[in-house]
């Protein structure tokens, strides 16, 4: 198993990938929790910036809300702000579509191991959320199936 040494330009890769997979992930939590504590330690280190904010593309409830832009080697990530973020940063207004992060090839696995070693994280950090209740199915002479 070959090695990968955590530099900002792997990291961000890595970062892009598990972003990029989190989308459309089934449970995306672990996956959001990594990138999470990746950009907050790149932060800490002073190996990514904060550049401003965005209005968020889909914010809920119909308000608006915005995200700060934070920039890691070639790469743009959004994340929630804090109220520092407001009081310090410039306000970017809407997000710029015609920019796109630049596309690679990394395999999920690869870009998981990677961040889980930068980070120290594992998937057994994530609290898995509570089931709901469900009902008991039944056909149309109250007999319960499953």
């Amino acid at each position: 198993m070959e090695t990968v040494e955590c530099t900002v330009e792997n990291l961000s890769v890595a970062l892009f990938t598990v972003n990029r997979h989190a989308k459309t992930a089934l449970n995306p939590s672990y996956l959001y929790l990594l990138k999470k504590k990746t950009i907050e330690k790149m932060l800490e280190e002073g190996k990514a910036k904060k550049v401003g904010l965005h209005f968020s593309r889909n914010p809920k409830y119909s308000q608006q809300k915005s995200d700060v832009l934070v920039a890691i080697g070639a790469y743009y990530f959004h994340i929630p702000p804090t109220k520092e973020d407001f009081k310090h940063l410039p306000h970017l207004g809407t997000l710029d579509d015609s920019y796109r992060n630049p596309v690679v090839k990394m395999p999920l696995s690869q870009a998981k191991r990677l961040l889980q070693a930068y980070t120290g994280i594992s998937p057994e950090d994530v609290q898995p959320k509570p089931k709901r209740y469900e009902w008991p199915r039944t056909n149309r002479l109250g007999k319960t199936f499953r």
